[in-house]
């Protein structure tokens, strides 16, 4: 036994493990005592519920009671130096292993902490001895760029952390690298405990039919740009910002690094307090910003998914998802950002711009782990596509203009049972705008005093009309660019053109009495 690990058996760590973790530790030596010296093992908990220490904890405990060596992987460099800080204070000596360090004194450690890319290269060259490691602990395990080194450990126990023991590569299961899966407390659970703060989550209706899908089953990069840097996008979001989120430390999440700083100029322009933050900025740019973050009350950063792990900002109050994702891990994760406990926060706010809680249901539902450890591709095909998604939403006036359509009980109009009515009946699909056109002229009647208002009125609904006509593209099929521009501008012409021949029957129809001259 090495000298270290004498100097470990009598230091005992100042941290204090709740119920649950001492729990957690508990079952998996368990596993451990029982199971093959080369056994899997997968432990899932919730972002926020403390696996760093959870792990932390059974290193201590496993180099006291075990004459052999402990790894820890990560996949980032930050990771890797939290890690390292977290055992320390454990009492755990560890060494980073990474591109820079110096090997020749490997033999005085017992534990060593790696990025897993610095770690395939110290093993393919033979640098770091590895023949005495009885236990690796591999850190959002999720990310399969673990598995290639699992042919260097054939006899290490191996024990995966994860908050959603869900594959980023749906080619690549979990359960094909792991035996079996232990889940921790659930986020529910966490929250009625008050380890966690409750999200308080906005949605809105996003049409996201411009969005590709990639060859690793997320979104596209460049049709996520092109649909959130677009000026309506844009605007979308600064609206949502001041709505729900004024005032408190915001974490914008992006998808791709030109849509984030797209992000940082709009809002910047507005005159509020915004930085960017992506994987480009040098380690003392992102000290800056981070600083910036946490010492600036109503700040907010942008950013792309670099801080979706391995970053603790208690301060945040809002999350904004301002990008959709198919990626569960993802959802958790960003989401996660914000559920940390400090003194009286015991709820934080989520802005979903993404569809995203359409698609998953809410953050924290009660899933079954087991189920989509064990069958993966199962959950996945059950998770809602877009256009399903999508049908389901009831486009009405924004609240912005709202007011201005006071009098009209019932703004809405069902753009697809309209639809579905007139083919049933074998009418033609244009019958449907014309009644939309109707519609929407009555309620500009309904609130004006002369024809003028009611065309001032209609110029209001340029959102509503967009919405209609996207939900009537659907329903024939039919959305080209170009087929689409013509549809808005003739709708606006007609709708103009009803308003004038009709208003002052309309009016009378509807008022009782004529329009004053």
């Amino acid at each position: 036994m090495s000298e270290n690990n004498s100097a470990l058996q009598e230091k005992k760590t100042d941290k204090e493990l709740y119920d649950y973790q001492q729990g957690a530790i508990q079952q998996i030596f368990e596993k451990f005592d029982s199971a093959p010296e080369d056994y899997h093992l997968l432990y899932q908990l919730p972002t926020g519920g403390g696996k760093t220490v959870i792990f932390s904890e059974m290193v201590r405990q496993y180099l006291k009671n075990h004459d052999k060596k402990v790894l820890v992987m990560t996949h980032r460099i930050e990771l890797c130096s939290q890690t390292s800080k977290m055992l320390t204070s454990f009492g755990v000596t560890n060494k980073v292993v990474d591109s820079k360090a110096n090997l020749d004194d490997q033999a005085d450690y017992s534990c060593f902490v790696a990025m897993v890319e610095t770690l395939n290269n110290r093993l393919n060259d033979d640098k770091l001895d590895i023949s005495d490691v009885g236990l690796v602990i591999i850190d959002e395990a999720h990310y399969n760029s673990f598995t290639k080194l699992f042919k260097f450990f054939e006899k290490s126990f191996i024990l995966g952390v994860t908050a959603t023991p869900l594959s980023s590569n749906k080619d690549l299961p979990m359960k094909d690298n792991y035996s079996e899966l232990i889940t921790g407390e659930t986020i529910e659970n966490l929250i009625e405990n008050e380890f966690l703060a409750r999200p308080e989550v906005f949605q809105y209706d996003m049409s996201l039919t411009s969005l590709e899908v990639g060859s690793n089953g997320d979104y596209t990069v460049k049709s996520s740009e092109d649909l959130y840097s677009s000026p309506a996008m844009l605007q979308k979001l600064i609206d949502a910002y001041k709505k729900h989120a004024l005032g408190k430390k915001t974490l914008i999440f992006n998808n791709g690094i030109n849509t984030s700083i797209n992000v940082y100029y709009a809002l910047r322009e507005a005159g509020i307090p915004i930085m960017h933050l992506d994987n480009t900025a040098t380690k003392k740019q992102r000290k800056q910003i981070l600083d910036w973050f946490h010492n600036t009350p109503n700040a907010i950063l942008t950013s792309v998914s670099i801080l979706t792990t391995g970053f603790d900002e208690p301060t945040i109050d809002t999350i904004i998802l301002n990008r959709a994702t198919k990626s569960l891990t993802l959802y958790y994760q960003m989401i996660g950002r914000g559920s940390r406990i400090l003194n009286n926060k015991s709820k934080f706010t989520v802005v979903d711009l993404g569809n995203n809680a359409y698609r998953f249901g809410p953050w924290g539902a009660d899933l079954d782990w087991q189920l989509i450890f064990k069958s993966p591709n199962w959950y996945a095909d059950r998770i809602l596509d877009d256009d399903k998604i999508e049908a389901n939403f009831k486009h009405d006036l924004h609240e912005d203009i709202k007011d201005e359509f006071s009098k009209s009980e019932d703004t809405y109009f069902d753009i697809q049972q309209t639809y579905k009515d007139a083919v049933a009946k074998g009418e033609s699909s244009k019958v449907v705008l014309e009644r939309s056109i109707e519609q929407h002229a009555k309620i500009c009647i309904e609130n004006s005093e002369d024809v003028y208002d009611a065309l001032a009125l209609a110029k209001l609904l340029k959102d509503d009309i967009n919405n209609r006509l996207e939900v009537y593209t659907k329903c024939i099929s039919k959305s080209t660019y170009n087929f689409m521009k013509w549809l808005k501008d003739d709708y606006k012409q007609k709708l103009n053109s009803y308003l004038r021949a009709n208003f002052d029957a309309k009016f009378e129809e509807i008022h009782g009495y004529p329009p004053e001259d």
